[in-house]
């Protein structure tokens, strides 16, 4: 009887746990998706403050205008904005000041080298909590023309069509 107690309990633990390591998105660049052509991806930590840990754990953040910008040998996110703490007083922070990325020296050499190329830029993807550590998911990307984009939304559209058609045939 105590054996199984004791299991249950430890599988209790393990599920708490599971659910602090899981993965918590706080906000997401849909844009990014539509406007660029997706090439690369990393994951990139983020260098913030105490208030603006606490303004993102309430889930508030837009990376609609942002983009990452690499400045003698440091990789820095532009113009993300974090709104401000509701309850911070002095300490608090400025919303769209620009943070540090956290990558090893190869990945910021890499993406130097790779948004040297005529067309590609570096934008932010994602925004997350991942055992309790606010990261990024950041890409090289390329941007898409007018006409690309068209037929990205009609290849959607085609496959939502199809698989709509399988669903009522399976039926």
């Amino acid at each position: 009887m105590a054996k199984n107690w004791k299991q249950q309990k430890m599988t209790e633990a393990e599920k708490r746990k599971a659910a602090s390591d899981a993965k918590k998105t706080i906000a997401r660049n849909r844009r990014a998706r539509h406007d660029y052509a997706i090439e690369d991806t990393y994951e990139a930590g983020l260098s913030l403050t105490g208030t603006e840990v606490k303004a993102l754990r309430m889930g508030r953040a837009s990376l609609t205008e942002a983009w990452v910008e690499i400045d003698r040998g440091e990789a820095w996110l532009q113009h993300a904005h974090i709104p401000q703490y509701l309850n911070g007083s002095w300490t608090n922070h400025a919303p769209m000041r620009k943070r540090k990325l956290l990558l090893h020296r190869a990945e910021i050499d890499k993406l130097a080298r790779q948004v040297q190329a005529k067309g590609y830029t570096i934008v932010p993807l994602e925004l997350y909590f991942i055992r309790g550590r606010v990261k990024v998911e950041i890409a090289v990307a390329r941007g898409k023309q007018d006409w690309d984009k068209r037929q990205a939304l009609r290849e959607a559209q085609d496959k939502r069509e199809a698989e709509r058609a399988m669903r009522r045939f399976n039926r």
